[in-house]
């Protein structure tokens, strides 16, 4: 499944006091990343969550920055040259797996095997593959 939104990396939590209480929620853009891709994967896949045990396989492309040479975007493009530049992939997984939880499966604790990758593209996106196995 592709899912053409750009890639937000999971914040650290904000705080907030209310009373004697602590209130804990994700930054705006996180929160906005989130309801987007939800609501995206539910557009594609329908609400009919997988239950099982699951396999995910999910790919993120990030946008390829505008001030490079020529040579050094077209070794991007093409994968010679792979993003090891902050966001780190696992904030992005876990902005992503929370997000489809209850669109895409029941809960992430379901996912007992996972790839991610990182890579650059013209077109940012997202795509997933989920297997139940068996």
């Amino acid at each position: 499944m592709i899912l053409d939104i750009e890639p937000v990396e999971q914040a650290r939590p904000r705080a907030v006091r209310r009373g004697k209480r602590i209130g804990m929620y994700d930054p705006p853009k996180v929160s906005k990343f989130k309801r987007e891709l939800r609501q995206l994967a539910k557009n594609r896949f329908g609400n009919d969550p997988l239950d099982g045990e699951l396999s995910v396989e999910i790919k993120f492309y990030r946008p390829i920055q505008k001030s490079l040479s020529k040579k050094e975007r077209d070794r991007r493009l093409s994968g010679e040259h792979r993003p090891i530049v902050k966001p780190d992939l696992d904030n992005y997984v876990k902005s992503t797996l929370d997000a489809l939880n209850g669109v895409l499966w029941v809960d992430d604790a379901r996912i007992v095997e996972l790839h991610a990758f990182k890579y650059y593209s013209v077109s940012p996106r997202i795509e997933v593959v989920v297997k139940e196995l068996v």
